[in-house]
């Protein structure tokens, strides 16, 4: 069983930023993309999972890499489907509110068009890259970051480092200020919303590496490859579920106890 006293946060972002410098600079230098929207820095989101399992190792040896590994499949940790409902649904639901405000504004917008087998395809690498991310973030740091700090802060504090992550690639990818400002305030609300499910199944990590992907794969399948995306009201849509789900569930551990 893995002894998460002995985890260091500060020790694993560390880690995870100086993995990630050679995609940056392999990002900066060309401007080659794995799919559209997404440059070649992209390939960095396994570095979480790769600082996680380099520190298991150093602390637990294999058998601490192999249990990390588990947590991939973690799903029976879920002890109420209806988990299931904002894991799968509400990163697309928060698109469709973004399509539905543009297309009320007048702005015109391809109609949605979705090839099944291509969309399949891309969900799944949109979860493995997920994985990549939350083994390291959800299964490794998390729950030291909240036995010094509540749910809501965690999520925080998650949220600014993963800006911090992302800076290159949005660059690389020529993406305004004003763009990545607002995506700053979306990946900071979407962190506390993958804090609220974490806890609520009971810290499984598929569950949240499936609402990860479903984020990614809502923003690709907006027309045309998330192009015409407007990150301002993605933001502010996520950010009024984190707060509903903050008032709702509490801030100490955005669970219903946490009231109590």
């Amino acid at each position: 069983m893995l002894k998460r006293a002995r985890r260091s946060p500060s020790q694993f972002f560390a880690l995870v930023l100086g993995l990630s410098v050679p995609f940056w600079l392999l990002g900066a230098a060309t401007d080659a993309l794995v799919m559209p929207g997404l440059s070649v820095s992209a390939l960095m989101t396994f570095c979480p999972a790769a600082a996680a399992l380099i520190l298991v190792h150093r602390e637990h040896t294999a058998g601490g890499m192999t249990a990390l590994l588990r947590r991939s499949l973690d799903l029976q940790r879920i002890k109420n489907n209806d988990w299931f409902i904002p894991i799968l649904l509400l990163m697309p639901c928060i698109s469709v509110v973004v399509y539905c405000l543009l297309r009320w504004q007048g702005i015109p917008l391809p109609a949605p068009h979705v090839a099944v087998l291509p969309a399949l395809l891309m969900f799944v690498a949109f979860f493995v890259g997920a994985l990549g991310e939350e083994l390291g973030w959800s299964g490794y740091a998390l729950d030291p970051l909240q036995q010094r700090w509540n749910a809501v802060q965690a999520g925080a504090i998650f949220g600014i480092v993963g800006m911090i992550w992302h800076l290159v690639p949005l660059i690389a990818l020529h993406r305004t200020p004003t763009w990545i400002a607002w995506w700053c305030l979306y990946a900071v609300a979407s962190r506390v919303l993958i804090v609220w499910l974490y806890n609520n199944t009971a810290g499984s990590v598929c569950a949240v590496a499936l609402f990860h992907a479903t984020l990614n794969f809502a923003y690709a399948l907006f027309p045309i490859n998330g192009s015409h995306f407007d990150m301002r009201y993605g933001a502010l849509a996520t950010a009024f579920a984190a707060l509903v789900v903050i008032g709702i569930w509490g801030p100490r551990t955005l669970t219903r106890h946490s009231r109590a």
